[in-house]
């Protein structure tokens, strides 16, 4: 039950977006987005870290994502991310 519990709050911050472009090799994804509750970002385009590299190995530009944003040492990284359905 504690997982179902986490995600599904989880799921009220995730933030929405459209895939620009993304950079394997600096672990970076560009990300035009909607408001970013979470850290309180309004509407942009972006680069984002991502907390691990193989985060952007189901991605591709053009795919609508929902997305999780946290400051680890002063970076904005995204530490969940998938693809809408």
């Amino acid at each position: 039950g504690l997982l179902i519990a986490v995600s599904v709050s989880a799921a009220d911050k995730l933030a929405e977006g459209t895939v620009r472009k993304i950079d394997a090799p600096t672990q970076r994804v560009m990300l035009a987005h909607g408001p970013i509750a979470s850290i309180g970002m309004g509407p942009m385009t972006m680069m984002f870290k991502v907390k691990d590299a193989a985060m952007l190995k189901p991605l591709k530009e053009g795919d609508k994502v929902r997305f999780l944003v946290e400051e680890i040492g002063g970076d904005y990284t995204i530490v969940r991310i998938e693809a809408k359905k």
